[in-house]
């Protein structure tokens, strides 16, 4: 018989995330310490419990401007060496305690400039702390993969730089590139000369679309700037016509636009951030989020989990909601956890290994 599904279980099952980000994955505790280390004295408490609940708070407002506010004190404690390096090795180390198996961790270097580091100061830090991450992870004998992102925020312009920054250190352990930020008013296009250097060196991208703004957000995206994949792209529902209040009935009228049908038809991985996407608005519930819809229209739907701290979220605990959702059962997170895998920005060889290696035998067991 299967294993029986709860959040227990499902914390022991092999994960893939593909859309996480440094600065909204902090641990409170490690907040308050690196702030009493600096001299930051903005916080809105000092005990760990209560800070914790204000980042919940404050960033479950429907507005991702509102939402985007709460890093100021993430990114304030991340300015030095030590602290960049001490958060980036905790996050791996809760991701691999969370059952992840393979991560891709975003930041923007350019957020930690504020006091004397440069860029490759601020790549070099993050990068041991991973290596850290990974190595405290291995001695608990839980196994780890972990490829960095190089974000360039979509309102400022030094996404040209960021990228070039991205590629020198493409074999040391940064595998793709991504832009993030309040995206009303600040299309993808503005980053042309970006995007357009990245495919001339081959190298991955992925862009913020399609969460606080619509369909003319992913377009671009897609068409302009040839992104390898969508961060969240949630609002592709907008271009998919249904009638009837059951997902049954859904599915069975479904009629795909012309962009929905090319998202589909082109395999285009879509980061979905199920709690998250309530938090900033992007949709009313668990219930009704459309990966619902999207994961029985085939789409090449992930689930993942944003900003940790900020939605008060793990991988697990994102399953569990959808599986209490929507009725999934093993072979729907394997499902899942498959497609992320396939959509990860390393080499394909190392893709098919840990698919091979570590969640097919994984969920197998789980599905016994």
């Amino acid at each position: 018989m299967p294993v029986e599904l709860n959040a227990a279980t499902i914390r022991t099952a092999p994960k893939v995330l593909l859309h996480e980000h440094l600065d909204g994955g902090l641990r409170p505790e490690t907040i308050i310490e690196l702030a009493e280390k600096i001299g930051y004295d903005k916080l809105p408490s000092n005990d760990a419990a209560e800070l914790r609940k204000w980042f919940f708070e404050a960033a479950d407002s429907g507005s991702l401007v509102r939402y985007l506010e709460t890093f100021e004190h993430t990114v304030a404690v991340m300015q030095t060496p030590y602290g960049l390096r001490r958060v980036a090795s905790e996050s791996v180390q809760d991701l691999a305690d969370d059952g992840v198996v393979y991560a891709e961790i975003r930041w923007a270097p350019e957020q930690h400039v504020f006091e004397g580091l440069n860029l490759h100061q601020v790549v070099d830090a993050v990068l041991a702390g991973f290596a850290d991450g990974v190595a405290a992870a291995a001695a608990k004998g839980q196994t780890i993969r972990v490829g960095a992102l190089a974000t360039a925020m979509r309102h400022a312009a030094r996404s040209r730089e960021i990228a070039e920054l991205a590629v020198a250190y493409r074999d040391d352990g940064v595998v793709g590139f991504d832009i993030a930020g309040a995206e009303a008013g600040f299309p993808p296009s503005r980053h042309l000369d970006a995007f357009e250097y990245l495919q001339r060196e081959n190298f991955h991208f992925t862009i913020h679309a399609g969460e606080a703004f619509g369909l003319p957000s992913i377009w671009e995206a897609i068409q302009y700037c040839g992104t390898d994949r969508l961060g969240h792209g949630v609002r592709i529902i907008d271009d998919i016509q249904t009638t009837g209040s059951s997902l049954d009935d859904q599915i069975a009228s479904a009629k795909l636009g012309r962009l929905a049908q090319y998202v589909r038809d082109k395999r285009i991985p879509l980061e979905l951030c199920p709690s998250s996407n309530i938090q900033t608005g992007a949709a009313p519930s668990i219930a009704a989020h459309p990966i619902g819809l999207l994961r029985r229209l085939h789409f090449r739907v992930t689930v993942n989990t944003d900003n940790r701290l900020m939605s008060d979220t793990s991988m697990t605990k994102e399953m569990t909601l959808l599986t209490e959702a929507f009725g999934y059962d093993w072979s729907d997170l394997q499902w899942l956890t498959v497609n992320a895998m396939k959509s990860a920005f390393i080499g394909f060889d190392e893709r098919l290994q840990i698919i091979d290696q570590q969640i097919k035998p994984g969920y197998a067991e789980l599905m016994a």
